[in-house]
């Protein structure tokens, strides 16, 4: 059942909010994002923004073998793959984050990977990455360091608004990880 949909001032009244990891030990692949939209506050549900395409591209890469709604996301864990992001709070853009802010949120992610030992990260945001480990030039792929004893594979952020990539390169790229943990 789809969750339904926020109103404006449930919207407004978003921001600043937190999403709950979607998080246990176990997991095949922990996805980290960059933080909550104001939509993803008002739901409570990870990727929950309509034109965000991270649950299409889950499926089409063979992650799940339907495409789920966000409100399903508990079946995401069921399957051994978890969701958190860098930072907590909610906010309409990404840029209103400070580099202090992703900073802190590496360390935390890196407590968060000691603690429930993925077998992979999956990074979905290049520019998030970047900041919260002083990593200018990281470019998508497996990195060359692991943190916390955990593989990182840094893909781009499958927001509606990243124009940078499509569908089929969204594909390609989370297949290729994916493939990497046979």
């Amino acid at each position: 059942m789809k969750a339904p949909r926020p109103t404006a001032a449930e919207l407004a009244d978003a921001v600043n909010r937190t999403v709950p990891d979607l998080i246990g030990p176990g997991l095949k692949v922990l996805f980290c994002g960059i933080n909550p939209v104001l939509y993803s506050g008002a739901t409570g549900l990870h990727f929950a923004r309509p034109g965000n395409r991270f649950w299409k591209v889950l499926h089409l890469s063979d992650f799940t073998d339907r495409q789920l709604d966000p409100s399903e996301e508990h079946l995401l864990l069921e399957a051994g793959y978890g969701i958190t992001c860098f930072v907590d709070r909610t906010t309409a853009r990404a840029d209103e984050l400070s580099k202090e802010e992703f900073a802190k949120g590496g360390k935390a992610l890196i407590a968060k990977l000691e603690r429930y030992r993925p077998r992979m990260l999956a990074v979905v945001g290049i520019g998030a990455y970047r900041q919260a480990f002083n990593k200018p030039k990281a470019a998508v792929g497996l990195q060359d360091e692991a943190l916390a004893d955990t593989p990182v594979w840094l893909l781009p952020n499958p927001s509606g608004l990243n124009a940078n990539y499509q569908l089929d390169d969204f594909e390609r790229l989370f297949r290729e990880m994916k493939d990497s943990l046979s």
